[in-house]
């Protein structure tokens, strides 16, 4: 889990994927308290409530055109756009693995490649498509 979700260094997310952290967070907290401040100001005025532009949202990482590690460095900088993603650096059964990768772009390199080999090489049910669009059944 942790090395596929370094797939996150590319890509884009549209504001209704992560806009539970940003508003309404909790009876205590109005904003993830995991966010970076800056980070969370800057995702909120991207993302306002209400949010009447379908297309905003924010880059997964500060590279997020270039395959390499920074996902990981951005997310011990408390700037994982997911919560899942940011929850890895919270969990000291992962924490480990999110600062090597941050460390060792050429570890994460490794051992990403051996990941996605593994995935796929899983046999799935005979019932299992690629879809063209991952939201919708082909």
């Amino acid at each position: 889990m942790v090395t596929l979700s370094g797939g996150h260094t590319l890509g884009f997310s549209h504001c209704s994927s992560f806009e539970a952290r940003l508003h309404n967070f909790s009876s205590v907290h109005d904003t993830d308290p995991r966010l970076n401040t800056e980070f969370a100001l800057d995702l909120k005025n991207k993302c306002p409530k209400p949010n009447n532009n379908q297309n905003a949202g924010q880059f997964l990482d500060s590279t997020a055109s270039v395959f390499d590690n920074d996902y990981y460095k951005q997310l011990l900088a408390g700037k994982g756009v997911f919560s899942s993603d940011q929850s890895l650096v919270g969990d000291y059964r992962t924490r480990w693995i999110v600062e090597a990768f941050a460390r060792d772009q050429s570890l994460f390199f490794k051992e990403f490649a051996a990941s996605m080999l593994k995935l796929g090489n899983l046999r799935g049910s005979d019932n299992g498509e690629v879809r063209l669009n991952c939201r919708v059944v082909n």
